[in-house]
């Protein structure tokens, strides 16, 4: 009975956004996917489809832990990435840690499509203050409940690869790491955020910049953790680049992201 009401949905679905003249690009995708297609995505998507923020409605170019992201176009039809929080296999602990102490989100409630609908919120949060502060990211455009729309950060259809997957004898990995120990200081610094997970894993390369992504789980100075991710995220990227170039020390550079005023009891 459950799949036979979710295709009723589905067909449903796909007449509506027909009559709105929006395209599937790739609908048969949309019938194997029932872990990320519920009910709720459903009518979220058909909320962004009747609003026009969205014309056509491609083929995943990307799964992570925690979501799918779909190639999509606007209105104009430049092409946009449609991040998709499962809301039935999403890390529903690990997100309740990184949304628990962040002041922004103090109110929320802790049932499962709760703290996954706030965790579409914060990243686009996040990403609003990283791209206002001047850091190489997707621009956010617009979000609803476990639906995050953003800039595709690429070239047509493709996503640019990760950092950790370019060949790294045909870059300056000297100035790509100076670049990535810039972003963290701006992080902190003007955006008031530390990453939290940052690693060429969640860095992307443009062919001449690193472009940083994934950051719903993005935290404020102020959260209990910040100061443990933060220290966290700057091993990480001197592990990952101490085999190409030469790397900063990283007591020294967490005191100058830091600053001393911050550290003085």
């Amino acid at each position: 009975m459950k799949n036979l009401d979710r295709d009723k949905l589905l067909e449903k679905f796909d007449r509506e956004v027909e009559k709105l003249g929006i395209r599937l690009k790739e609908a048969d995708e949309f019938k194997v996917m029932e872990n990320v297609f519920d009910d709720v995505t459903l009518l979220a998507l058909y909320k962004l489809v009747n609003k026009k923020h969205i014309s056509l409605i491609g083929g995943s170019i990307s799964t992570g832990k925690e979501a799918n992201v779909f190639y999509g176009e606007d209105w104009e039809g430049k092409p946009v990435a449609i991040k998709i929080y499962r809301i039935q296999s999403a890390s529903f602990k690990t997100m309740s840690e990184y949304i628990a102490g962040d002041p922004r989100f103090s109110s929320v409630r802790k049932s499962r499509k709760e703290i996954i609908f706030t965790w579409t919120k914060k990243e686009y949060s996040n990403l609003m203050r990283a791209y206002e502060a001047g850091i190489r990211c997707p621009k956010p455009l617009y979000f609803d409940r476990n639906i995050l729309i953003m800039e595709l950060m690429g070239e047509g259809e493709t996503p640019y690869p990760q950092l950790r997957a370019v060949d790294h004898d045909e870059i300056d990995m000297q100035a790509v790491y100076d670049e990535v120990m810039e972003s963290i200081d701006t992080l902190f610094n003007k955006a008031n955020l530390v990453h939290a997970d940052l690693s060429e894993f969640n860095i992307l390369f443009d062919g001449e910049h690193p472009v940083i992504i994934d950051m719903g789980q993005a935290v404020t100075p102020d959260h209990p953790k910040a100061i443990k991710f933060l220290v966290r995220d700057i091993r990480n990227i001197n592990r990952f680049f101490k085999r190409f170039c030469n790397i900063k020390d990283e007591e020294e550079f967490f005191k100058k992201v830091v600053g001393e005023h911050r550290m003085t009891p």
